[in-house]
């Protein structure tokens, strides 16, 4: 029941929504549909949002607060309508309306379509981190590009992943504001170089460059339960008024024109555009320097209305680079103060070191982004000679600490080997460097940064991901959620590190069998789901196995499967094998040229189609592949699972955050000691995960010696032989064989070490075995779990980046 007060608030809101639908479509309510309903609901939701971004905006500018700007080639945001109304608190208000009005509030969540603006972790971090930003208080904001199509949507045809246009904006995106009046100009090509003057002065000449317009998009980015609404913006690439409005054209000036539109056009059409030739390659550089450019620009325009000095421009803005991509950042800012705000060198090199700072993602050296010279200097020329003369100087230094080491200076170079390196400009640039788990930390400075590390003593640190609760648990699993205010109060939700207080419940039966009960209807949901759209039955009270994630050799799908297939290998040897029934679900996509990835699916595929065809087996084994992984699938698996797949190679995940995402819903990890695994497995105890493989020192040791032999593990383990056979002939391959992955595991030396860690991955899965028919102390690990995944909270995470980093205050509005 309502209170009057809540009566009155649903009232108005009702009226509001009857309002802004007859506005918007002029049309009876029985003749809108889904599609309608959902625009007139978000557009509703606006209105409620559009008070708070004004007051925000506005205790901003008159306080003077300092702001971050988080610059991040993907937000992979989700969808957006239920997030915003639990974060607004009108909950209760909105599905009573609905109610009233006979519209089923859940069938229009499922209208709106996924943000096309991300792909993987990296994106889905950087979404977590401004949710915590305005939850917290923190006057944060993000900063990206507003993609026309999404990476792809991922379709399964005959085994196969089919990547067809992700058009996620057909039906336009209710949450963006256009701000036309805020249009930024950004340069390309042209030529740059130092003229001498008659007065003896060096002069910057810049000319014959052409300018893409950039137009901000704003999201608003809502909190929880505190009135703050910061800004996600996103820039698109548009023709200029000017150009638009070019007067009469000839027949040849109006094709040329057009030709300029389409690839202007170009810039913010795709995520991630193909990178295999040159034009793609010069499409992503664009891409990039389309963001930061227009980013920085807007950001130090905006400054200056406060009328603060730029000398104070550090102690009121903190940017933040987030991987290499917008890497760009550190020149550009150098471009402004220097070419438009006419500051010295030392100047605005003192004022950019202090601004920026750089997160790394990866040691692998294949996704540290960088640049041929020859591509970059003639599209970018400007920010080349800048980038030039900030390696100069750096280097400069280098040598004093240095001397007469020139191999030391190559791996410290910015420019080298025909290439621009983006990460060590971000190093250089940036007066903080993370990495975002304690063991990729230590690898950065022991290891693959270890130069830069011993050179910039002060400068690393280790701020480990989260998660935001508030999607991942809150809104997500709203049983879950009711459940654990009932044990501890709903105060955890603004304290997600209150959770350690379910640990007095570990063993209260009545708690853990309701635990059980909230886990099994998730399961259930998911049978159904699986069921309706695969035609696949699952057993709801098999262990769900989950293994969701971009497809990468390094992330070993491939292991999973090929256990699988093991697994498979001995329940027909013996059908009557005594193991407790199981459904191994994959999820993921992999890069459209990433052939080694897209064999992982068909192969898994392949393999599920035999399995669950198979009846002397199906009854104990089903393998589902979920084509299209991405945020609201992800929603619903997590609530679901029952074991966490986090099996990367030991030292080649920076952090992941999906395994902190089943960990919060009472998932157990089974995983290798990578990551944030490491982290989990210190804060629930080897009796509540399960870790297996080899450790990241020992596969160091392997790279280092080069002792590791494929073919010796391949001769010396029958069981991995039997099932790497099974690649080139047998029941897997009547539909045409894995030849490519069997070179690939041979031709790679087993890169990633599936031989060697296949045996202990058996063994693993195993004892989960053990632990899971063991329902008591399965419950207690699963309770464990989740009264541990506090600290997993991205809140903890952007906490440690405010006080240690951007020097940022939590800030509360006035009532």
């Amino acid at each position: 029941m309502l209170t009057n007060k809540l009566l009155e608030e649903k009232n108005r809101f009702e009226h509001l929504f009857l309002q802004t639908a007859n506005i918007m479509f002029g049309r009876d309510m029985e003749d809108l549909t889904n599609e309608n309903l959902y625009q007139a609901l978000a557009n509703t939701i606006r209105q409620y949002i559009s008070e708070n971004w004004i007051r925000t905006n506005k205790y901003y500018s008159e306080h003077k607060e300092k702001q971050i700007y988080y610059f991040s080639i993907e937000f992979l945001l989700g969808r957006l309508l239920n997030n915003n109304i639990l974060n607004l608190d009108i909950g209760a208000i909105c599905r009573s309306a609905m109610s009233d009005l006979g519209i089923d509030l859940d069938n229009l969540f499922d209208e709106e379509p996924d943000a096309g603006l991300g792909n993987g972790g990296l994106g889905r971090l950087a979404a977590c981190f401004i949710d915590s930003m305005a939850s917290l208080g923190i006057a944060g904001h993000g900063c990206s590009i507003r993609y026309q199509y999404g990476l792809f949507e991922q379709k399964i045809i005959n085994n196969n992943q089919v990547e067809i246009p992700d058009n996620w904006l057909k039906n336009g995106f209710a949450w963006e504001y256009r701000k036309a009046e805020k249009e930024i100009l950004v340069p390309f090509g042209g030529n740059a170089y130092m003229k001498e003057m008659p007065d003896g002065n060096l002069k910057l000449i810049y000319e014959n460059y052409t300018t893409v317009s950039a137009v901000p998009y704003d999201v608003p980015i809502v909190g929880y339960h505190n009135g703050i609404v910061n800004t996600l913006r996103l820039w698109n690439a548009e023709v200029s008024q000017d150009f638009a409005q070019s007067g009469v054209l000839t027949h040849e000036q109006l094709q040329e024109k057009l030709k300029f539109q389409y690839r202007l056009k170009a810039i913010t059409s795709c995520l991630y555009p193909d990178d295999s030739s040159n034009k793609g390659k010069l499409l992503r550089l664009t891409q990039e320097y389309f963001l930061v450019s227009a980013g920085i620009q807007s950001i130090v325009r905006h400054y200056k209305k406060s009328n603060l000095s730029l000398l104070d421009f550090p102690q009121k803005v903190a940017i933040h680079i987030n991987d290499t991509h917008p890497a760009m950042a550190v020149a550009e800012l150098m471009r402004i103060l220097i070419d438009s705000e006419k500051l010295s060198w030392e100047k605005a090199w003192d004022i950019t070191m202090r601004t920026m700072a750089y997160t790394n993602h990866t040691i692998m050296p294949e996704a540290l982004e960088t640049w041929p010279i020859d591509m970059f200097r003639p599209h970018l020329p400007r920010i080349y000679m800048i980038i030039e003369e900030i390696n100069r100087r750096f280097l400069e230094s280098v040598r004093r600490r240095y001397p007469g080491n020139e191999d030391i200076i190559h791996t410290f170079s910015i420019l080298q080997d025909g290439l621009v390196h983006m990460a060590r400009l971000a190093i250089v640039g940036s007066h903080s460097v993370n990495g975002v788990a304690k063991i990729h930390s230590d690898i950065l400075k022991n290891y693959s940064m270890k130069q830069f590390s011993d050179y910039y003593p002060n400068k690393f640190n280790n701020k480990t991901n989260g998660i935001t609760h508030r999607r991942w648990l809150i809104a997500s699993n709203p049983k879950l959620t009711s459940l654990i205010d009932e044990l501890i109060s709903p105060k955890w939700k603004t304290a997600p590190n209150m959770l350690i207080d379910l640990l007095k419940h570990v063993d209260d039966p009545s708690a853990l069998k309701k635990l059980t009960d909230v886990k099994q209807f998730y399961k259930n949901e998911l049978a159904q789901l699986i069921k309706t759209k695969y035609n696949i039955i699952i057993d709801p009270l098999s262990i769900f196995d989950v293994q969701v994630k971009r497809i990468h050799s390094y992330k070993r799908q491939l292991m999973n499967i090929l256990h699988l297939m093991h697994l498979y290998n001995k329940l027909c040897q013996n059908p009557h094998l005594d193991i407790f029934p199981r459904t191994f679900i994959f999820g993921g996509k992999a890069a459209p040229g990433y052939h080694i990835a897209k064999e992982t699916i068909r192969l898994i595929n392949t393999v599920a189609a035999i399995v669950n065809s198979d009846e002397n087996v199906n009854q104990k084994l089903k393998i589902v592949f979920l084509e299209n992984y991405g945020i609201s699938l992800a929603e619903k698996l997590f609530p679901a699972a029952n074991v966490s797949e986090q099996i990367s190679t030991a030292g080649k995940e920076a952090s992941g955050t999906g395994n902190m995402k089943f960990m919060m819903n009472g998932a157990i990890t089974l995983g290798t000691l990578d990551g944030a695994n490491v982290e989990i497995h210190d804060e629930v105890g080897d009796d509540n995960c399960v870790i297996f493989g080899l450790n990241a020192d020992e596969i160091l040791s392997y790279y280092q010696n080069g002792h590791y032999s494929a073919w010796d593990e391949y001769n010396s383990n029958p069981d991995i032989h039997c099932v790497i056979d099974q690649l080139l002939s047998g029941p897997f391959t009547s539909n045409g064989d894995f030849h490519s992955l069997y070179n690939y595991f041979f031709g790679s030396n087993d890169e990633y070490f599936i031989f060697k860690d296949f045996p202990a991955y058996c063994a693993a899965h195993e004892i989960i075995e053990k632990k899971y028919i063991d329902t008591l102390n399965w419950q207690r690990s699963s309770l464990i779990n989740i009264a541990h995944s506090g600290i997993f909270s991205s809140d903890r995470t952007i906490k440690e980046y405010a006080d240690d980093i951007w020097g940022m205050n939590m800030i509360k509005l006035p009532s």
